[in-house]
């Protein structure tokens, strides 16, 4: 098989496949009837001319191409399920069922050992009428929200899959298994592939019907309040604070957002803090960040997206975070008299504003050294946030944030917001290292997308669940402290996005499989 790489066309061109083949044809004198895209990228750097870059494959397997430095001959590497010798003496225990529970849980049913799950929230037909009904209602249900609930917190995303962890093949295996399950299949090899919330809800039903179909069971409304230990090794758990399970392999996927599990883990598995970041969201018109990203050709084009960094003049760095194009921002909150926001877009993000995260660096040297104090930071700003916004989201014209004012009315922006909001001082909210973090950035940024810090930008807090406060501690088998307890995933400090969290699900059922092989 050859890879053809750096083929250019016009996004103005209606039939790509078509020049695509023409291109071959003339560059290289290739007469194919067929051929798959490997990757899908847009080359905007010069403004006006925006081109597709493609590099796809073909079943050529003629040798003399190689002469080309655009041709390479690769070999189509599958995911393969590390193979079980011998029965458990008990089933493996999930706890969590988002990314990283979901795709444990998969691995280990598709080997056979029919594992359990435990998820302290609702299924998703169930969950979704819960933050409806706080979004529309502001009733919060602290057990189902955007926190809690099958599928994790990324089900009210935008269902980005990029990352930055180099794992080609179990990242292929995580796209095609959500194409499997119902993903559109443009996600195999488009640049930043994202699903979307809509389509993302019904992909991870899909998953969870073929896990209880390969044996595995799914609880819900089941909360972990428990872990009985002997001689340092795993026995059983306690769900509720009632039912008692034996368990010898304890899966901890538990989200960055279960507090209540951190402190009662603390107990018995060593945790140490870890950095993370916090600040606002930012709201701007869709057509403002296409146009700069793409020029007058946008329009052609699907809305764009942007990564923004920058270090302050103090060495802080600032930069955006879960960029969300067309969609809208939410309510994410998880506990009464808290409020914390997230970003989410459906599949087409065809929502007028963009919105981004603009977050703020911090670690311990600014919130405290021992284990929580991370987590009690992210407190007291969701409860600020919470005072401020009168129990709502507060929310500011970027106008009034710079210098201090509580604003009265919107511009040309219009808000989308899933929840209610309230005009605010969100200077009130975080110190002001934070604050001056920002407005420094936000102008800084302003040089790179013209607009970005225009007065009517629409400034929501606050975004304080970028990841995890606290990492537990495991070893190169991905073992605690306590043998048989597995940490995985984003709320155990060792991912960051679905993607990421997904992968590690996966290493963590190998390594349950292999060990006891």
């Amino acid at each position: 098989m050859l890879r053809i790489k750096n083929i250019k066309i016009s996004v103005k061109e209606l039939d790509q496949e078509k020049l695509i083949k023409e291109y071959l044809l003339k560059k290289y004198k290739l007469n194919i009837s067929d051929f798959k895209i490997n990757k899908k990228s847009i080359d905007a750097r010069h403004k006006p001319d925006v081109f597709y870059i493609y590099e796809i494959d073909t079943n050529i397997s003629d040798k003399k191409y190689l002469k080309y430095d655009n041709i390479e001959e690769i070999t189509d590497e599958e995911y393969k399920i590390p193979s079980l010798n011998k029965t458990l003496q008990n089933r493996p225990v999930i706890i969590g069922f988002g990314p990283s529970g979901i795709f444990c849980s998969y691995i280990l049913a598709k080997a056979g050992l029919k594992p359990i799950i435990f998820e302290r929230g609702k299924k998703i037909e169930d969950r979704i009428k819960d933050v409806e009904n706080f979004w529309n209602n502001n009733k919060l249900d602290s057990n189902s929200n955007i926190q809690f609930g099958e599928g994790g917190a990324g089900t009210f995303s935008d269902g980005k899959l990029n990352t930055m962890i180099k794992e080609k093949i179990r990242q292929k295996f995580v796209f095609k298994t959500f194409v499997e399950f119902g993903a559109p299949e443009e996600i195999l090899y488009i640049n930043k592939p994202h699903i979307g919330t809509d389509l993302l809800r019904n992909v991870i039903i899909n998953i969870r019907n073929e896990i209880i179909k390969l044996g595995g069971e799914i609880h819900y409304n089941s909360t972990l309040t428990g872990i009985n230990i002997e001689n340092n090794i795993v026995k059983s758990i306690i769900i509720n604070n009632e039912e008692k399970y034996p368990v010898d392999n304890l899966v901890l996927a538990i989200g960055h957002s279960a507090r209540d599990t951190f402190k009662m883990l603390n107990k018995n598995l060593e945790m140490v803090p870890k950095p993370f970041a916090v600040g606002v969201r930012v709201q701007h018109k869709q057509d403002l960040i296409s146009k700069n990203q793409y020029g007058d050709l946008y329009k052609y084009l699907k809305p764009a997206d942007y990564k923004l960094t920058y270090q302050t003049k103090d060495g802080r760095g600032v930069y955006s975070f879960c960029m969300c194009p067309g969609g809208f921002v939410v309510n994410s909150s998880s506990e009464e008299n808290k409020v914390c926001i997230n970003g989410m877009s459906n599949h087409e993000r065809n929502e007028e504003n963009a919105n981004s995260a603009i977050v703020v660096t911090v670690s311990p040297s600014d919130y405290g050294s021992n284990i929580f104090d991370g987590m009690k930071f992210q407190e007291e700003l969701e409860n600020k946030a919470f005072i401020e916004g009168k129990g709502l989201i507060p929310i500011s014209l970027y106008k009034e944030y710079k210098n201090g004012d509580v604003s009265t009315s919107f511009g040309d922006i219009k808000p989308l917001f899933k929840g209610g909001y309230s005009f605010a001082n969100i200077n009130n909210i975080f110190p002001d290292y934070i604050n001056n973090s920002i407005k420094e950035a936000m102008e800084n940024f302003n040089t790179k997308i013209n607009g970005f810090s225009s007065d009517d930008v629409i400034i929501a807090a606050v975004e304080s669940r970028t990841s995890s406060p606290i990492r537990i501690l495991r070893d190169d088998n991905f073992e605690s402290n306590i043998k048989g307890i597995y940490p995985c995933g984003e709320g155990a400090g060792y991912a960051g996005g679905i993607t990421s969290a997904s992968i590690d699900g996966i290493k963590v059922a190998e390594k349950i499989i292999l060990g006891n092989s």
